[in-house]
């Protein structure tokens, strides 16, 4: 069992949890995600790593209410245990696993969209933690959903708040912000973003159109989170590949958003995910990333 430390509700929709988990503390780095099942009839839920303390054995993790399992995490409470939490998996951020000398030389974007500052945050604290400073911009619809402002200010180079309604920081999307700071002189090495798929997309229009090389993590489609179920089978450049065992950062002006957005949905249905596996065939899924699924 791993118990909950603490459970904090961010906002009206998005909630914060600490949880006792050694081994994923011990080695989890920035970038990897891990697995939490409340019971043993629960599903099992991905969820990225917000933050982690090696000393305390504990791992942080936020999430959003999107299905029946996640809104019963909502009711847990500190003294509350999951009955399992597996990771880390996945693969570290690049800008974590590079030399670290020649990340020093790069001038880095961040991009978080809503929830996607969770795990934003722990690649822009562990650079911090190595003397790199990152500009960060963090978007949201409205004042009420920016989350975990306080701790990316502590960690960031220089903070961007912006809201689509106006109503806190900057006014507009998380693209106008891009394109403000490159109005303004600034020049980046490498964008990092993180959010709704649809962010995402736009996002990457638009480094692209400043030749900005473009990082993007597509935990947002990932399911059973170990390459079996095929639903977060994506087209990168002209590769097949699965989020949760090739990613889940990949170079996003490479990534067939639309695509990979038009699947999503199918998916949701038993009809749509027939007809994908009849259509994908022998990539259909990815296996447990180990075994090499059906080759």
């Amino acid at each position: 069992m791993y118990q909950i430390v603490k459970s904090e509700k961010l906002n009206a929709n998005i909630y914060l949890m600490v949880v006792k988990a050694p081994r994923v503390a011990k080695h989890c780095l920035p970038g990897q995600f891990l697995i939490v099942k409340m019971d043993e009839e629960g599903e099992r839920i991905p969820l990225t790593i917000c933050d982690y303390d090696r000393e305390a054995e504990t791992i942080t993790i936020v999430f959003q209410p999107v299905g029946a399992s996640t809104e019963a995490m909502t009711a847990l409470k500190a003294g509350d245990c999951f009955m399992d939490v597996v990771g880390p998996l996945g693969n570290p951020s690049e800008l974590v696993t590079d030399d670290l000398e020649e990340t020093k030389k790069k001038k880095i974007l961040f991009v978080a969209g809503g929830v996607g500052t969770a795990p934003v945050y722990p690649q822009v604290k562990w650079l911090h933690e190595h003397g790199i400073d990152a500009d960060v911009i963090v978007g949201a619809k409205t004042k009420d959903l920016i989350i975990l402002e306080k701790e990316m200010e502590a960690v960031a180079g220089n903070l961007y708040i912006t809201t689509d309604d106006g109503s806190y920081g900057r006014s507009g999307m998380v693209t106008k912000v891009i394109e403000d700071l490159v109005a303004e002189g600034k020049q980046y090495d490498v964008c990092v973003s993180i959010g709704p798929m649809i962010m995402m997309k736009f996002c990457c229009l638009t480094t692209k159109k400043f030749n900005i090389p473009t990082i993007v993590s597509m935990n947002p489609i990932m399911v059973d989170g170990t390459g079996m179920c095929g639903a977060c089978r994506l087209s990168v450049g002209d590769e097949i590949k699965f989020a949760c065992v090739d990613g889940p950062e990949f170079d996003g002006h490479l990534v067939n958003f639309d695509e990979a957005m038009k699947r999503q949905q199918m998916y949701k249905t038993q009809e749509g995910r027939a007809l994908l596996k009849l259509r994908e065939g022998d990539t259909h899924h990815g296996g447990c990333g180990h075994c090499g699924g059906d080759k």
